[in-house]
């Protein structure tokens, strides 16, 4: 029995039933939460232009990541069927991820997932080997053919090194800045409303605990790290706020993350979802709890003071922006009182945050305007007079603890 075609752009089938029938489609490809949290930054540059439709897809023939059809169903979308993707043409194609590009009929633009993508030397990162050499070659060129019409890179030193690794794909980098960091740092005059949002309108510091995921990421070895630092900070003083990586949170489920929190959420945590509320975090926060991930990086952009989880290290590749930041920041030591290692980790430095901003972008507050230039140069058309703001991210959405259900007497 053969699987249904939905009537939508795309399907020569539903041309008489199309509105406007003549727009570019524009596929935008959602793996998983990561990517897709990366490609919603990119939507805007394609926002209010009647010449454009924007469809959504989430790859089913790899292995699937619970919940992320939902997560794409919530941005309101068409979502196409993967089946019904692999058959269509599309005049352009948007990843964040590798994964299943070779099967899509479309110029296809690669972006980043994050600053730490390539930051790890663990031979579980699919993008690495143990000694920290590329595989950029093997995910880029397929069967002899080079796959993405375009790789966007934040930082000019990625893209030399991705030259050399795909030298018949050289032409095929882009470096644009990092979308990211230029929303986060456009939000920052709101740092109010983000506190607010959290729970502290008065003059409690916040402090932003981030977990990448991983067994050697600070929730994979420091399980009871969040609930001590409720513990020791006196809660008239601090806000701590928990942001936890995508995967962690499909992998293991929601229920299981609040589960495992429960007792440091019993006692004040607050706990972001995965979906959106990290950057808000960072804007908001005042010291900043953290392994290798993206968001300690992004937090030492802004100058944050940072903590670093020890065990984390092991996972870390010392030519990245990562590994320099391991060099430089201090460590927690569980054997000392946590409130006294905050104190001495000091207080916001603005010039220190521009120094490291310039470690993971090439070009700031421009990504916007560089990526929409590649995509409507991919697309054919000529970009809309409409100027591309960079505009601030939204406010942190908090998970709540389910309540306990307690049986009547």
């Amino acid at each position: 029995m053969s699987t249904p075609w939905l009537r939508i752009p795309g399907n020569a089938a539903a041309r008489r039933w199309l509105t406007r029938p003549d727009c570019r489609t524009v596929l935008v490809v959602v793996p998983h939460m990561t990517a897709g949290t990366r490609l919603a930054d990119v939507l805007p540059l394609l926002e209010a232009d009647h010449r454009v439709q924007v469809l959504f897809t989430v790859p089913t023939t790899a292995d699937m990541w619970p919940g992320v059809e939902d997560y794409v169903r919530s941005w309101d979308g068409v979502l196409v069927p993967w089946h019904q993707a692999l058959r269509t043409r599309f005049d352009l194609a948007l990843a964040a991820s590798y994964q299943e590009i070779d099967k899509i009929d479309a110029p296809v633009l690669v972006l980043p997932h994050g600053v730490a993508e390539r930051s790890r030397v663990s031979p579980r990162d699919p993008e690495t080997v143990a000694d920290g050499s590329s595989r950029m070659r093997d995910l880029v060129v397929r069967d002899g053919r080079v796959v993405p019409a375009g790789v966007v890179f934040a930082r000019e030193q990625d893209a030399r090194r991705f030259r050399a690794d795909c030298p018949e794909a050289a032409s095929r980098a882009l470096v644009v800045g990092d979308l990211c960091l230029d929303r986060i740092r456009a939000s920052t005059p709101y740092r109010d409303h983000y506190r607010r949002a959290l729970g502290a309108d008065d003059d409690r510091r916040i402090v932003l605990v981030s977990s990448t995921w991983s067994g050697w990421s600070l929730f994979g070895t420091g399980e009871c790290l969040l609930t001590e630092l409720v513990r020791q900070l006196p809660a008239d003083e601090y806000r701590v706020v928990a942001a936890l990586h995508p995967l962690i949170w499909a992998a293991h489920g929601a229920w299981q993350v609040r589960a495992w929190l429960a007792a440091a959420l019993d006692e004040g945590l607050v706990l972001l979802r995965p979906e959106e509320g990290w950057r808000a975090g960072l804007v908001a926060a005042d010291h900043l709890v953290g392994d290798h991930g993206s968001v300690t990086l992004y937090g030492a952009a802004l100058g944050l003071p940072v903590l670093l989880h020890p065990a984390a290290g092991q996972d870390v590749r010392p030519d990245s922006p990562a590994g320099h930041l391991w060099r430089v920041a201090r460590t927690i030591d569980p054997d000392r009182p946590l409130p006294a290692q905050l104190r001495a980790s000091g207080t916001a430095c603005p010039s220190h945050g521009t120094a490291w901003a310039h470690r993971i972008s090439s070009a700031h507050g421009t990504a916007g305007v560089r990526l929409r230039r590649e995509m409507y140069r991919l697309l054919g058309l000529s970009e809309p007079a409409r100027d591309v703001p960079d505009s601030p991210v939204p406010c942190p959405v908090l998970a709540t603890r389910e309540p306990q259900r307690r049986a009547d007497p």
